[in-house]
């Protein structure tokens, strides 16, 4: 392999120095593209509207409701050229590669029929509320449009962060979310296009980023370099990427599922506190993306050592990456159950409308730091190429849960604060239990107890 540029070594020498170089771009770029969201609830706001804010807020559940699904595919990819690169079998990266974003492409556009088909009806049974529905089912439409984009953004930073390249996307989103934010005041200040006009500037911001996440594959060498022409659909990499990527988008769809069902109960309270909620999920989501991030340096870093032997340093990537998570997560979540009336102002000033969004960082939020005890041993899970265990696991600890909560403690309740309740107390037993499976497989296949 000639290019070694943008490239880490993670099957020798130190380990800490390497996750961080390669987690907090990764966690920076997740949350400028979680930024591409946030922009638009905190501009209609403050520019226009509550319900336009809970129109451009309420939609996330519903969006990611599929995407996830397609998204966590492009683990896979990640996943099976990293696996490639610790076995040094670098003639199959190039195959595996193409058919990476063959995958991408196909995902865009069974995505984009989806999202224009379902986006009334899904909302509908939602139960969002009468005065936003017909704002959020222009604003998913339109987001939708610029689905191509978002799958080629997300398979194309998965192959450069299968060998280490965590950089070029940070930049790739940090450009986007500038145009994102830009074009957001021009249509909403400007030319008052409200919803449509947050909209329209996501879709743009998706084009600017994908645009150069696809130019740096297209000026890579080989085995990485791209090219259109030579797009393939190889099963042997396909079922591989499948393998591992169906079980986690899997995961991901599931959650929004049970995501869904709380947004639905979330709307049966009203616009205020689907505003509410809205504001202060973007401080979930933002918070979160540290745990995905450690957790993506586990599954990468445990791929590449785990095909290689190197099972005394899959030891130690899970001990630095759960330390890791839990140390940037904790800041964030101290940071914002602190300081939550002053950042949440950034998204309203309606006294209603922050009262929801304020229970909800007290009662969620605070508390995702959780999270990284199960999300991290999922990770090194699949980076051994053990993806559905950690999938059932969490579907049960984080969905089936957390649905049941809704229909029986919530429903008798109808309490705004015991419906949050349910994070932390769906984090908490799921994190028992992808522990005790982690250990258990690691015992099985050459680790020993630390």
């Amino acid at each position: 392999m000639k290019n070694k540029s943008h490239q880490i070594d993670m099957l020798h020498g130190s380990l800490l120095d390497k996750i961080l170089i390669f987690a907090m771009p990764l966690a920076f770029s997740m949350v400028l593209q979680q930024l591409f969201n946030s922009a638009d609830v905190a501009v209609v706001g403050r520019f226009d509207s509550p319900q336009a804010m809970a129109a451009v807020g309420s939609n996330g559940a519903a969006i990611n409701l599929m995407v996830n699904l397609f998204v966590g595919l492009s683990i896979g990819a990640n996943v099976v050229v990293a696996k490639y690169i610790g076995k040094n079998e670098f003639s199959k990266i190039h195959d595996a590669v193409h058919t990476s974003i063959s995958i991408a492409l196909i995902s865009s556009v069974l995505l984009l029929i989806w999202g224009l088909s379902v986006a009334r009806p899904l909302l509908t049974l939602m139960n969002t509320p009468a005065d936003i529905i017909d704002l959020a089912v222009v604003y998913f439409r339109i987001y939708f449009l610029g689905m191509p984009f978002i799958m080629l953004y997300n398979f194309g930073s998965a192959i450069l962060r299968s060998k280490g390249d965590s950089n070029r996307p940070l930049w790739s989103l940090a450009i986007g979310g500038v145009v994102n934010v830009i074009l957001n005041l021009i249509f909403v200040i400007g030319f008052k296009l409200s919803v449509v006009g947050v909209a329209i500037a996501t879709v743009i911001s998706n084009v600017v980023s994908a645009s150069m996440i696809v130019y740096f594959l297209i000026r890579e060498e080989a085995p990485f370099k791209f090219n259109f022409k030579e797009l393939t659909l190889k099963k042997i990499y396909a079922v591989q990427i499948l393998k591992i990527g169906l079980p986690a988008g899997l995961q991901g769809m599931l959650f929004s599922i049970s995501n869904v069902t709380i947004q639905t109960a979330i709307n049966s309270l009203g616009s205020y506190a689907s505003a509410g909620s809205a504001a202060a999920l973007n401080f979930d989501f933002l918070t979160y993306y540290f745990v995905a991030a450690f957790t993506q340096a586990a599954v990468t870093f445990t791929s590449q050592n785990f095909s290689a032997g190197n099972f005394e340093r899959c030891k130690k990537v899970f001990n630095l990456t759960m330390l890791a998570g839990l140390a940037t997560t904790g800041t964030a979540c101290l940071i914002c159950a602190v300081w939550r009336t002053g950042i949440l102002s950034l998204y309203t000033v309606n006294p209603e409308v922050l009262s929801y969004a304020e229970i909800r960082m007290l009662h969620a939020v605070a508390f995702l730091w959780m999270c990284n005890i199960y999300e991290v041993p999922g990770g090194v899970l699949r980076g051994m190429g053990y993806s559905t265990l950690p999938t059932v696991i969490i579907l049960l600890g984080c969905c089936v849960l957390r649905i049941i909560w809704v229909y029986t403690v919530f429903a008798f309740y109808k309490d705004f604060a015991i419906l949050m309740n349910v994070y932390p107390v769906s984090w908490a037993i799921t994190s028992v239990a992808t522990l005790i499976a982690y250990f258990y497989i690691r015992r099985r296949t050459h680790f020993k107890i630390i």
